[in-house]
């Protein structure tokens, strides 16, 4: 049996993913062999395709993924044959129609979710997780900036505040992505094509701004998320969608209101196997419970993943991605 993984040799555009042929390998010990359905996209993908987040070369690519263990390595006793599972790293190389894995990095997947939005969904709703309830710990009542809300993470994070009863205001680019974000339940739209956003959530808070933004867009953003914020506010700074945030003069924060920044990486707030069995019993009973609902924007073949990867970059994605082998 062959298997076919996606590799990169140099940093560049979508147009240096390959992919490699071969047999498939048999799991060592601790390890299991996954027959992959259904692979997750991620925007952090194109960080390490580009080198913004520069990766030891050769590489794979890709984070999450689910499918069907079908082989098991020695000392595995967690596991069986034929259980479903999904993982969002450690390592890269979820672009293959099978994996090695360790049978530590594993969650299994509860009947009643299909592979499809476990793959969706297991890195991005993590990521809202830790960001909303450990990083930020978002409370009820509290008003909220949740930049791309039309997002992969933007549609669960907006729907995750929803469910703690928090009033979210969301930022949006396009008539469609508007819809999107008031249907995952967005109490205020803002159009950036449209209008400045700072300006219009002060509009929208009378005045106070908000104690927590969620920008996971970065240098186009980040003044007017700085600008959106009430005194003593916290920026979580997640993501670069349009370039990392950099020269930044500490004293502005002062200047603004004494606000506080942060840029939080999941793998801290899943670092140990507590944070981690905690972390994803909230990802599955948010996702299980209907509470959250995952909106598979788009799907591709495994093989157009540079398609996808150029859709996603130029924003003409809408939700999650997923790849199918």
């Amino acid at each position: 049996m062959s298997w076919k993984r996606a590799f990169i040799g140099t940093h560049g555009g979508p147009e240096v993913i390959d992919w490699k042929v071969g047999d498939v390998p048999t799991p060592g010990p601790g390890e299991v062999l996954i027959d992959q359905s259904a692979i997750g996209l991620n925007f952090i993908d194109t960080y390490h395709r580009t080198g913004l987040y520069p990766v030891e070369l050769p590489s794979g690519l890709g984070l999450e993924a689910a499918g069907t263990i079908s082989a098991l390595g020695d000392g595995v006793s967690d596991y069986a044959v034929g259980e479903r599972v999904a993982y969002m790293g450690p390592g890269f190389g979820a672009y293959a129609t099978h994996r090695i894995m360790p049978a530590s990095a594993l969650f299994k997947v509860p009947d009643g979710i299909s592979d499809e939005i476990a793959a969706a969904a297991i890195l991005k709703a993590a990521t809202t997780e830790g960001l909303v309830e450990r990083c930020a710990d978002v409370q009820a009542g509290d008003t909220v900036l949740v930049h791309a809300a039309a997002g992969g993470v933007g549609l669960i994070m907006v729907q995750w505040l929803k469910a703690l009863g928090v009033t979210v205001i969301g930022t949006v680019s396009s008539e469609e992505k508007e819809a999107l974000a008031r249907e995952a339940g967005c109490d205020h739209v803002i159009r950036y094509d449209r209008e400045d956003i700072a300006p219009k959530v002060r509009e929208l808070t009378e005045g106070a701004g908000v104690p927590t933004v969620f920008d996971g867009v970065g240098k186009d953003t980040f003044e007017a998320s700085l600008d959106s914020m009430a005194p003593r506010g916290l920026l979580v700074s997640f993501g670069n969608a349009s370039g990392p945030v950099d020269g930044v003069n500490l004293g502005i924060l002062a200047q603004k209101g004494s606000l506080f920044v942060t840029r939080p990486t999941l793998f801290h707030y899943y670092a140990t196997p507590e944070d981690r069995e905690a972390g994803m019993a909230r990802v599955w009973d948010m996702i299980g419970s209907g509470k959250v609902k995952i909106t598979v924007g788009q799907t591709y073949p495994l093989v157009e993943a540079a398609q996808a990867h150029r859709d996603l970059e130029a924003r003409r994605t809408t939700g999650s991605t997923v790849l199918i082998p």
